[in-house]
């Protein structure tokens, strides 16, 4: 049942995540530096993840391990467009924005490491 936990913190931290870019972000536009229009695909790409994890843990009985691989990959790849965009707008990004994004990154990092090591035992 550990794997069902691991859905549901995934849907949790995604919506979390949504919530500060897509809403509280937004409205700090010049303090953190990256165009609304960013937040906004990253607030729906994240909540597209909540989505996913959170059906995940509602339905998946078996297989669920392929379930936790693909979480974990969508989670890496959400960091490497993160940093993609941090790195395209690095000029305008302030130290607020870059800090916020780096604890994220760091955060979606550790989960995706936990969902690697959960999906093989």
């Amino acid at each position: 049942m550990k794997h069902k936990k691991i859905f549901l913190i995934d849907s949790l931290g995604a919506l979390i995540s949504a919530f500060f870019l897509g809403i509280v972000l937004v409205r700090f536009e010049i303090a953190v530096g990256m165009p609304k229009e960013v937040l906004i695909v990253l607030a729906i790409l994240a909540c597209i993840l909540a989505f996913y994890s959170f059906i995940s843990y509602l339905f998946v009985i078996k297989n669920w391990q392929f379930y936790i691989r693909i979480i974990a990959l969508v989670n890496l790849v959400y960091c490497c467009l993160t940093i993609g965009f941090l790195t395209y707008f690095h000029r305008e990004i302030t130290v607020l924005g870059c800090a916020y994004f780096f604890i994220e990154i760091i955060v979606i990092l550790i989960l995706a490491n936990i969902e690697i090591n959960v999906a093989k035992n």
